[in-house]
């Protein structure tokens, strides 16, 4: 949902300087910059560079084993999704990071020096890349649908017991989605000629990496900075485990509460406490600050002000937490009766729904706004492009001729029509079967949920092309909103209707979610003069990994932590989940017989929205560009309502402050090691984390042999 700003920091220093391309540079006195050359075209592939290595083969042995083990980075993901919802994908400094030193270290005669040596370069980097992302990229729906079906009692009671369904409806999502990205290539990349700012910043960083004057001296010291930060968190996420109250959450409210001042226990209820953790702070870094403080402020907005006004109000209730300490839970999201959704709702329940009006508001007025791009593009089009068979045909893979071909990649090197194709068309009818056999959905259901994934695909797209954002999650629940309307119209009862409701979902969301991603990768490789063919066959290897990986992600993540699928009473869970609650909501909501919304909510949630449109359409057409910087991102401000996590807001914000003072103080060695130091830091307490719940499967995590000092109410907050 966030722009890299570092990378394009980086891009912004590579276009600023200049050299001589005959300058004799020693290694051990480059200076901390990413590479002198003139500013370059993004729309068009970088000019070749006569020194630069000659790549014979980007699929490799070596490829396809790290290319699995960088998807373990998207562990990451999934558990900074169950944190917040925010997800970042796994980056190309990491392949450089590994496998370049292996290159290097290992001959190149023999068995192993064939398989894992040789020299490492740029189009392999991005095949790495494409892989590590097709893999990794997926995991969104573990954070938001999937887990969304078990909240709901629409499967069985743990993951564990659907393997089978899991692993078959992620390989619905993530293959249909690869196969109908090759024509999104030709019309978006090579016709549209769209920025995708991030994914053009990392060939840049790609590029700088694998420069031959000083890329190995650059690469060197962002390795180490970037194994540094990754060793240095991974190490605190898991000593603090045993500790949390001490190392990693300072309760102050409760601590202050402790030392006699006993109103100020209300700061630990509504959520404020401090919490030193890498990720977000490193998710700071990389946000920036429009997006951080936007984040911070709709905390402030939501639980510092609204939450405590409409409990004095009796607008929403807690619920008791401890039983020897006045300890508030005010997170419930379960209730004992029907009508308590709108009578005695807790406040992270009324806080939901102005919450997710907000962010698909902002979502899908942004998106209008910014429909100027696409009208823009439209004009400088020809008739002759708006024909599907210009997109799908000759032209993908070398048949026939075409004098007006803007495509630069050799007609060899791209993918062959007839492989995405038949691979769509195959896609298709294993989800139609897969959806009407293990999901009781008919095939006229399950072909529509595949046309709104295609369609939503488009603006995903479109929209991350031009303004580098990515609205897909957010946009994908009107396909709940459509098969609410489906299940009315049909009569059926309220669990079956939701059934259908989420699983097409998943499939939407997922789908177009993962052609948007990969969609960027082309980009990427497109920009390095890598073979599209390879791409596409690096992110088929990675749907592949992607049906497994994330599915037994999910089932440890939710074996070690089971709150995530169920919440107690008093809503209490170290992963709040912000997604699945959304997903929930609108799920319930579309198929209840009446709308399970308290008045008061609605009607706020109502006049944020209407505010956000008008505040989107102003910044849009008459604020100056410069400016926009100090607009709220509203959908940052509605995942804070809907998300009560707070510590991480703070640590966002700090981040980004931290960041800013160090591009100001030291642009130098900002550009040379944010970006490495940001990556290790999400990367470590993410995988932190995974160590954390396996440890708690073994019996020996914090809450058997930690200590709960500083925690509220003496029990264990790790």
């Amino acid at each position: 949902m966030t722009t890299v700003e570092s990378e394009l920091n980086i891009r912004r220093g590579y276009a600023s300087s200049e050299g001589s391309t005959n300058e004799k540079i020693d290694p051990t006195t480059v200076e901390e910059e990413v590479f002198r050359d003139e500013k370059p075209d993004i729309s068009r592939p970088f000019p070749r560079d006569p020194n630069e290595m000659i790549e014979t083969h980007q699929l490799t042995i070596r490829y396809a084993v790290l290319s699995s083990t960088l998807s373990l980075v998207g562990a990451s993901n999934i558990y900074l999704g169950l944190k917040t919802g925010f997800t970042f994908g796994p980056q190309a400094i990491f392949g450089f990071a590994i496998i370049k030193p292996l290159s290097k270290a290992l001959p190149e005669s023999g068995i192993i020096g064939r398989l894992f040596g040789g020299p490492f370069g740029p189009k392999e980097n991005c095949t790495v890349q494409s892989a590590a992302t097709a893999s990794g990229g997926i995991g969104i729906l573990f954070v938001s649908a999937v887990p969304a079906l078990y909240r709901l009692n629409l499967l069985s009671h743990l993951p564990s017991a659907d393997i089978g369904k899991l692993i078959a409806i992620t390989a619905c999502a993530s293959f249909f989605g690869v196969f109908f990205v090759i024509p999104l290539r030709k019309y978006y990349i090579v016709k549209q000629k769209l920025t995708f700012p991030t994914p053009a910043a990392t060939a840049v960083t790609i590029h700088a990496l694998h420069n031959s004057r000083n890329g190995a001296a650059v690469a060197r010291k962002k390795s180490l900075a970037l194994l540094l930060a990754f060793v240095v968190a991974f190490c605190f996420k898991v000593v603090s485990g045993y500790a949390p109250g001490v190392l990693f959450d300072w309760h102050i409210g409760w601590t202050l509460y402790r030392l006699g001042f006993t109103s100020i226990i209300s700061l630990d209820n509504y959520g404020w406490w401090i919490e030193f953790t890498p990720a977000f702070f490193g998710a700071g870094m990389l946000s920036g600050l429009n997006a951080s403080w936007s984040f911070l402020g709709g905390s402030i907005l939501a639980w510092g002000i609204i939450a405590p006004s409409i409990v004095k109000n009796g607008l929403a209730v807690g619920v008791a937490a401890s039983k020897s300490f006045p300890l508030i839970s005010y997170n419930s999201l379960s209730f004992d009766h029907p009508s308590d959704f709108t009578t005695a709702p807790s406040p992270r329940y009324w806080l939901l729904w102005p919450g997710i009006l907000m962010m698909l508001l902002y979502s899908f007025v942004d998106l209008a706004m910014n429909s100027g791009f696409i009208i823009t593009h439209l004009r400088k089009l020809k008739t002759s492009d708006f024909n599907p068979r210009g997109w799908f045909g000759r032209s993908q893979a070398g048949e026939g001729t075409d004098d007006e071909d803007e495509d630069e990649t050799p007609r060899e090197d791209r993918v062959p029509t007839l492989w995405w194709t038949l691979g769509l068309a195959a896609s298709t009818i294993m989800c139609c079967a897969i959806l009407a056999t293990m999901f009781h959905m008919n095939v006229g259901e399950a072909i529509l949920s595949l046309i709104l994934g295609f369609f939503f695909s488009f603006v995903g797209v479109q929209s991350a092309g031009t303004t580098d954002i990515n609205p897909v999650t957010a946009v994908a629940k009107a396909s709940q909103l459509v098969f609410g309307g489906i299940a009315k119209g049909q009569h059926l009862a309220q669990s079956p209707a939701q059934t259908v409701n989420l699983t097409a979902g998943i499939i939407a969301a997922g789908s177009a979610a993962q052609s948007t991603d990969m969609t960027g990768d082309l980009k990427t490789g497109y920009l390095l003069r890598a073979k599209p063919r390879n791409q596409f066959v690096a992110q088929l290897c990675g749907a592949v990994v992607a049906m497994f990986l994330n599915v037994g992600l999910f089932i440890l993540f939710t074996t070690a932590s089971e709150c995530i699928l169920y919440l107690p009473p008093d809503g209490t869970c170290s992963y709040q989940a912000p997604s699945i609650s959304a997903w929930v909501a609108v799920a319930v909501a579309v198929t209840s017989p009446k709308l399970p919304i308290p008045s008061s909510s609605g009607y706020t949630a109502i006049g944020m929205g209407i505010f956000v449109v008008i505040s989107v359409v102003v910044k849009h057409l008459w604020i100056p560009k410069k400016y926009w910087v100090c607009i709220p991102n509203w959908n940052a401000v509605g995942l804070a309502f809907v998300a009560p996590q707070i510590p991480f807001s703070i640590a966002m914000a700090i981040g980004s402050v931290f960041n800013y003072v160090w591009m100001k103080r030291n642009p130098a060695g900002f550009d040379m090691y944010m970006f490495a130091v940001a990556a290790g830091m999400l990367a470590g307490e993410g995988l932190g984390g995974v160590l954390q719940a396996l440890l708690s499967i073994a019996k020996v995590d914090g809450s058997r042999f930690g200590t709960a000092i500083g925690c509220p109410g003496f029990e264990f907050c790790g």
